[in-house]
């Protein structure tokens, strides 16, 4: 048996579900709002120093929180009484300047984007854990010899390592999504109520691209309410991520039944399975982990849905993109840090591979014993042969039996050779390769994403 280090069942809070908090949120759209008066006071739509003293109150210690929760009861509105407190605050007619040309979607779906990409570089850092645990994971399992399985059956031998290998291909595919979509998906809008940019006259794209740059954003290209592909793309790369890691759970949660016993959850002393069963060892984390990717894959329709904004704007689509970016981004947080988790303390168990390699009696290893008759006979002929064997052996058993009394055989082959063939820990071809290869890929890109 090996396994990594000991890890603890009480997973950690990767701390994405703060960023979405009421409080988080209107921080982010008051620090839109400074970056706005800053933009606008470099173009001289507001006076320098009324955009100084917007900034030095754009913080939500200093609101009167009794006032803020009235306004919300008696509005009714997400934005209005956040604005009405920071223009009461500032000093002299500065509160008159505040939240200048500019409608509500401006800021909160700005404000919205700067809690979306600090989860975005949250997801970045757990996805380098993962990928350094996953590199050490595939350099100790590289050589251990299992069932390569197809449609659910033994198809030739693999080893773990090309499990692992496979893994780390896709993770590291999804950081190259992460980062190509980064300059589509993190985008400022300052378009104005419906999107003409009339109300900071023909200065509007300036500011926008002022504003953005406070922001360490871009501006977009036509700054439109009801323009959300971007975001819609952002909730599907999220989404082909957790399938991903759904993925890699379910080939843990399969390999810890007890009919295959390949591999086990890090279990923590005083871990309880069951109320009733003693003896019970449940994957916890990979359910959790299928459970969430679940969910967050079935707010793929709604973020879609969404991307249907009739006119030039409309509120409920942007209520139901909101949805989705919040259970995508809480959720898919707490599913890394369980992935990290397994990637790190997954009991592996190379016996019972190897046990499980032996229990078709040799027949996993019909197509090395085919190619090597087809090198006298002709491929077609040898898989004709070979086959009527194994399906024999598959009623009867005695595989090796059957293919050494076979007269085409055994008119070439030996006893001692097909003895030999039978051999599945010498036919499992590049595994060990593709695994060491992908280990120090995993390395590497870990090192950047840790940087």
């Amino acid at each position: 048996m090996q396994q990594g280090n000991p890890t603890s069942m009480r997973v950690p809070d990767p701390g994405v579900a703060a960023l979405f908090e009421q409080d988080a949120r209107w921080q982010a759209w008051l620090d839109v709002e400074a970056a706005l008066a800053k933009g606008e006071a470099e173009l001289g739509m507001i006076p320098e120093a009324a955009a100084a003293e917007i900034v030095r109150k754009c913080d939500l210690s200093l609101f009167d929180r009794d006032r803020l929760e009235e306004g919300f009861r008696r509005t009714g509105h997400s934005l209005v009484p956040l604005i009405w407190e920071l223009s009461r605050l500032c000093a002299g007619d500065a509160g008159n300047y505040v939240h200048w040309g500019a409608t509500t979607q401006n800021i909160t779906q700005t404000g919205d984007l700067l809690q979306l990409r600090k989860a975005h570089w949250v997801f970045l850092g757990q996805i380098g854990d993962i990928l350094a645990a996953l590199a050490d994971l595939a350099e100790r399992s590289k050589d251990m010899a299992l069932p390569g399985r197809t449609h659910g059956q033994h198809a030739v031998p693999a080893t773990y390592g090309l499990k692992v290998a496979i893994w780390i291909d896709e993770f590291a595919r999804h950081v190259e999504r992460l980062r190509q979509c980064e300059p589509r998906v993190f985008q400022a809008m300052l378009g104005g109520a419906a999107g003409t940019v009339a109300s900071f006259g023909d200065q509007g794209m300036k500011v926008q691209g002022a504003m953005a740059a406070h922001l360490d954003m871009v501006g977009m290209a036509v700054p439109a309410r009801s323009i959300m592909d971007h975001l819609a793309e952002h909730i599907m790369v999220l989404a082909l991520l957790a399938a991903s890691c759904g993925k890699f759970a379910n080939e843990i949660y399969t390999g810890m039944k007890q009919e295959f016993g390949e591999v086990e959850e890090p279990i923590s002393p005083g871990t309880v399975g069951s109320s009733t069963m003693p003896q019970k060892r449940n994957p916890h984390l990979s359910q959790d982990v299928m459970a969430y990717a679940a969910q967050i894959r079935a707010m793929v329709p709604l973020a879609l849905e969404a991307v249907m904004t009739e006119h030039e704007a409309n509120r409920q689509t942007s209520l139901m993109m909101r949805q989705a970016q919040n259970q995508v981004c809480i959720l898919l947080g707490d599913t890394l840090e369980r992935v990290r988790i397994l990637a790190q303390g997954l009991v592996l168990k190379p016996d019972r591979m190897r046990a499980n390699l032996d229990l078709s009696d040799g027949l996993i290893m019909a197509e090395p014993i085919m190619l090597a008759l087809g090198e006298y006979v002709g491929r077609q002929e040898a898989h004709d042969v070979v086959y009527d064997a194994a399906q024999q052996a598959a009623e009867t058993g005695g595989f090796a039996d059957l293919l050494a009394a076979h007269g085409r055989i055994s008119e070439y082959l030996t006893p001692e050779q097909i003895a030999a063939m039978l051999d599945p820990a010498q036919y499992t071809g590049l595994c060990a390769q593709l695994a060491v290869e992908q280990a120090s890929r995993a390395r590497d890109l870990a090192k950047e994403l840790q940087a």
